[in-house]
């Protein structure tokens, strides 16, 4: 199969969709990669890393488009991509299409299949290739909280863990999966006052044996939420539905319950987000201001730190492209209940069923196809 590694244009994106290592695995199955000069360079790598891999070093992105049966990606297509985007042609990569309409009804256009990182699910569950950046992208969410907390930056002057007679700050957490967890893994490690909140029992109880004593668990409901606010100087959005829009859990009216500098990041912005003045920013300017509290809505968190990201992204993804490369897209379809749930748009149908409730489509089981 011919695979194409194009430049990410997204703006701030620095991450790469495959390491050297993963284009060398590729190639020594037979495959063929080309892969855009400078695709790497802001991950930390360079072109003769991946020109000694046995990659086919191409100037465009045009030209990697034209080359390859299978795109390989990092984020959603952006205009000037899906003119390239071929009927047929497969692109793989972090679509969130509930998020976007235009980025939806543009894909469908394209006549390509969609297959979307965020949606390929395990039997129990799991999300194998959107863990490792809701991994990065939790750790960095109290990281960065932390950072325009500071005086400095805007925030109210807190030092998250406090000191000896002075209380530490308050991190409170909407969701206790993968970003939540590892959002509270940093606070905690901080010396926050952390508060973590969710709708499943079972990993309420998991959090609570596993977490240090500066980690409280309790049901997310409003009224809790509505409760911790005033208290609350660090809020943290990290809630996950597959393939749909993130529910609104903070709305602009709560926001008055909040102190007067203390900051949000709310890492759902690239599924529209759990708090509702949420709106997504870039890495150039992260931050804006709501009712004098601060929010963060970056939706590529793990771009500022992309030699990890992209190790852990291609560490994740490349079975998956090995499985699709090496059988055939069909055979993989049939072959591999993950591949099946990572397809979202299969020749301008939507085979995504939490895709086609967000914007009224028709919705077609990739089974039927």
């Amino acid at each position: 199969m011919k695979i194409g590694i194009p430049t990410e244009i997204k703006t701030n994106e620095n991450r790469v969709s495959m390491t050297p290592h993963g284009v060398e695995t590729l190639v020594r199955s037979g495959h063929q990669v080309f892969v855009q000069k400078g695709a790497g360079i802001n991950s930390g790598f360079e072109d003769d890393e991946y020109s000694k891999s046995g990659a086919v070093l191409v100037d465009t992105a045009q030209a990697v488009f034209q080359s390859s049966d299978m795109i390989v990606k990092v984020k959603e297509p952006q205009p000037v991509e899906l003119k390239m985007i071929r009927p047929g042609q497969l692109v793989f990569t972090y679509f969130h299409f509930a998020a976007s309409e235009e980025l939806t009804r543009g894909f469908i256009e394209t006549g390509a299949i969609g297959i979307a990182y965020e949606t390929v699910e395990l039997e129990d569950g799991r999300l194998p290739l959107l863990i490792p950046m809701s991994e990065v992208a939790g750790r960095m969410a109290t990281q960065e909280g932390s950072r325009f907390l500071e005086r400095s930056n805007g925030g109210r002057g807190i030092l998250l863990g406090g000191v000896p007679g002075v209380q530490p700050a308050v991190v409170t957490i909407l969701g206790g999966g993968i970003v939540g967890h590892n959002a509270a893994y940093i606070a905690a490690g901080m010396g926050a006052k952390v508060y973590i909140l969710d709708i499943d029992l079972d990993q309420l109880r998991y959090l609570d044996a596993i977490m240090p004593k500066n980690v409280i668990t309790l049901y997310s409901n409003q009224y809790n939420i509505r409760e911790l606010l005033p208290q609350t100087d660090l809020l943290i959005g990290a809630i996950l539905i597959v393939g749909a829009k993130a529910p609104r859990l903070v709305t602009r009216k709560m926001l008055s319950l909040m102190k007067k500098r203390s900051v949000i990041v709310d890492v759902a912005v690239d599924q529209g987000g759990c708090i509702e003045t949420t709106k997504p920013t870039t890495h150039e300017n992260p931050t804006f201001l709501v009712d004098d509290v601060i929010h963060y809505g970056v939706a590529n968190m793990p771009a500022a730190v992309p030699f990890t990201s992209t190790i852990a992204l291609t560490n994740a993804t490349l079975p998956y492209v090995e499985m699709i490369a090496n059988n055939g897209f069909e055979k993989a379809l049939v072959d591999s209940k993950e591949i099946r749930t990572g397809v979202n748009v299969y020749k301008k149908l939507v085979t995504h069923k939490n895709v086609a409730l967000a914007f009224g489509l028709k919705y077609t089981p990739i089974e039927r196809i």
